[in-house]
């Protein structure tokens, strides 16, 4: 059928009605695409969903009939329905204006991208160096505003699925890379699917030898991952205790009394347990992030109980409190979350004060103005971030400590890894969220596990709280909102795996390749050598022929 024939046969596809059915698909597609993207993370965790959606929104952007305005307005639509189901934790004890505010925030980074990438439409290999840019703004995501928020990075979706080895090689930035890559190299193929000509078919084959290189690439990382360790490597038992809360919310503080008295009486409960031999003994027992906000340096009640716990499961607890810093005052309350070993019979040790704190929670930037904004404000505390290599010792284990809102963070684990962790645990409060949020942040445990090639203990004041072998696979985990330990034997491991030498630097280098892409484009297009009957807008139609109608 001839195109004129097909516009008489449809006449909805002309005038206002076709637009108005070209902008409510093409808004669809935007909306099917994030919110393919947003169940790649926990809880769904379908990996697999962020590759399609990725290609759907790769297919928007490039299409010869999307406009710079359209790329811009589709990219928005795409991060809206992204962030707002992934992120409505984030207001379940607030109210929605937060959570709205911070949707809008991230979904901004989509159309950053779109605006970066439309000068590379026309490039051949142009799904490489978009996932190039993609990365580049994932990066910018982690630094600004307020010091960055990560979530929302495409390789924390990828957690259960065979890209996820990448993160051996390279962390989180390569980890996305190759799922980026994988999701335009998709959507260049299908773009191409309907025309036919040497130029189509280069590109076809490009994109598909992009996905096959991406598959042999996963396929041969995961042996490394997979690896066990030698016979001869060192071991040892932990025990991590989730007490939980008596209640979810923000009122978690109030109830801190509690709180401890909750993890004092399950570590209690474990050391009958190891006395009847139900359980191994443990020769490291974790607590979560403010297990202890009563100050056990300065309260004597809390420095009794948590000795006596310590006393009968006789093995050193980390603990998780709240401490004054030395320039506190009554106007300028200013206080360290703070990591403490207690060692049975000598009491408190070496400490891990949390170095990157959470903006609007742990401390209110420029708090003279959002106090105006909403009554919540002033419940943000006055947390100073603090400094060290990230580790404390336990039985002589060198253990990289990631405090919760720190373990989202590439530098946070790499930094004690570096400084000699053979173990990493993630102590974590989630009583003001919610189980969305909870496993999420598990997802970030699991990344690291395999980045790093270490054990990553999870535990959480509510769940889900997690023991993540070297490769990523949860040996056992807690539900949520429960009370409850668990046990678990890990291996230590001090070599160096590569991503934690190598992430840095390949996080730069995709950058730079982002960058020298979009201004090489950029050179091109503007060259006076450009022929002036080429398409200034659009892939090239000189050596392409469409076949049947453009939807």
């Amino acid at each position: 059928m001839s195109a004129a024939a097909w516009t008489r046969a449809r006449p909805w596809r002309t005038g206002i009605a076709a637009t108005v059915w070209s902008r409510s698909t093409t808004a669809a597609v935007a909306v099917t695409a994030g919110l393919l993207v947003s169940t790649s993370f926990a809880p769904l965790d379908w990996w697999w969903s962020a590759i399609i959606g990725m290609a759907a929104l790769g297919w928007l952007l490039t299409r010869r009939v999307t406009t710079t305005s359209g790329a811009l307005g589709c990219a928005l639509v795409f991060g809206m329905a992204l962030y707002l189901p992934l992120l409505p934790w984030t207001g379940a004890f607030v109210g929605p204006a937060p959570y709205l505010a911070l949707s809008t925030v991230c979904a901004v980074f989509p159309v950053a991208f779109a605006a970066v990438t439309r000068p590379l439409r026309e490039s051949v290999g142009w799904p490489l160096w978009w996932a190039a840019c993609w990365v580049a703004v994932e990066w910018l995501k982690t630094l600004v505003p307020f010091g960055g928020f990560p979530w929302g990075v495409l390789a924390y979706g990828q957690t259960d699925g065979p890209l996820a080895a990448f993160a051996r090689l390279g962390g989180a930035p390569l980890v996305s890379f190759a799922t980026a890559w994988a999701g335009f190299s998709a959507a260049a193929m299908i773009g191409r699917a309907r025309t036919v000509g040497r130029e189509s078919r280069h590109e076809a084959v490009i994109a598909a030898v992009s996905l096959i290189a991406i598959g042999l690439g996963a396929l041969s990382i995961w042996p490394l991952v997979r690896q066990s360790a030698a016979p001869s490597a060192p071991s040892i038992t932990v025990a991590l205790v989730q007490g939980n809360v008596p209640r979810l919310g923000l009122d978690f503080n109030a109830q801190r009394r509690a709180v401890l008295d909750n993890h004092v009486t399950q570590t209690l409960r474990l050391a009958e347990d190891v006395a009847a031999g139900r359980v191994a003994a443990p020769q490291i027992v974790f607590w979560p992030e403010n297990s202890s906000d009563v100050n056990p340096l300065t309260d004597d009640d809390a420095r009794r109980r948590i000795t006596a716990a310590a006393a009968a499961i006789d093995a050193p607890i980390l603990i998780g409190t709240v401490l004054r810093r030395p320039e506190w005052t009554p106007q300028t309350p200013a206080t360290s979350n703070t990591m403490i070993v207690w060692n049975p019979g000598t009491g408190p040790a070496e400490r891990h004060d949390k170095k990157i704190i959470q903006p609007f929670g742990e401390y209110l930037p420029w708090r003279n103005v959002f106090r105006h904004l909403s009554s919540y404000a002033d419940r943000a505390g006055f947390f100073v971030p603090g400094s060290g290599t990230g580790i404390v010792h336990a039985a002589g284990v060198p253990v990289g400590v990631a405090t919760c809102w720190e373990v989202v963070f590439d530098r946070a684990a790499r930094d004690a890894v570096l400084a000699g962790a053979q173990m990493l645990v993630v102590p974590s409060n989630s009583a003001t969220f919610t189980e969305q949020m909870s496993r999420q942040q598990l997802a970030f445990g699991k990344l690291r596990a395999i980045e790093h090639d270490r054990s990553v203990v999870v535990a959480s004041t509510t769940g889900v709280s997690a023991v993540i072998a070297p490769d990523g696979r949860a040996a056992s985990t807690t539900a949520f909102n429960a009370s409850g330990y668990l046990v678990e034997r890990i291996t230590l491991r001090s070599g160096l795996a590569p991503a934690t030498r190598w992430t840095p630097r390949i996080q730069l280098a995709l950058s730079v390749l982002a960058v020298a892409a979009v201004a090489i484009s950029l050179v091109r297009r503007r060259s006076p050598r450009r022929s002036p009957a080429a398409p200034a807008d659009g892939p090239r139609e000189t050596t392409t022929r469409t076949v049947g109608p453009i939807a």
